[in-house]
């Protein structure tokens, strides 16, 4: 049987500032929203318009404090990750689910605090937030970045 794959590129702008959260066992979790465009054709007009998509991203580790230090509302990223699927019981007794982004790497692309970018600067969750350069090549995230969906408080 061939082997699966799942993974997903975005880049796009963060909708909100990063929400900094701790798993029950001690690792950082950084939530991200991100907005994504596609250029979509009107029926109408026959005029090109922007389509928002929007995608939750969850970063682990040392990335997650990095992304929470540096990125806020705004700031255009680029992700690299896996789609993650999930399902639980809400607080009234209804099936929930959803479908995330668990980040392998997380780039810094446009420029911080409206100034002039330099480049982007990219943090790899496998290596313990260490910035990494151009397009690293990765086996697989670490050990520890395996978590179970019940670590997870939210």
């Amino acid at each position: 049987m061939a082997r699966s794959i799942n993974r997903v590129t975005l880049v796009g702008n963060l909708t909100r500032d990063p929400e900094l959260k701790q798993l029950p066992s001690g690792t950082a979790v950084c939530s991200l929203r991100l907005a994504v465009n596609d250029s979509v054709k009107d029926r109408d007009s026959g005029e090109w318009r922007d389509q928002p998509n929007y995608f939750d991203i969850d970063v682990f580790g040392s990335s997650a404090e990095n992304c929470s230090k540096y990125l806020s509302k705004g700031r255009q990223v680029a992700v690299d990750g896996r789609l993650r699927w999930r399902e639980w019981t809400d607080k009234e007794g209804g099936k929930r689910q959803t479908v995330s982004v668990a980040a392998d790497t997380v780039q810094f692309i446009g420029p911080r605090d409206g100034g002039q970018s330099s480049g982007g600067s990219s943090y790899d969750s496998s290596r313990s937030g260490a910035p990494i350069s151009g397009n690293a090549n990765r086996s697989g995230p670490a050990q520890e970045d395996y978590i179970e969906d019940d670590d997870i408080p939210f």
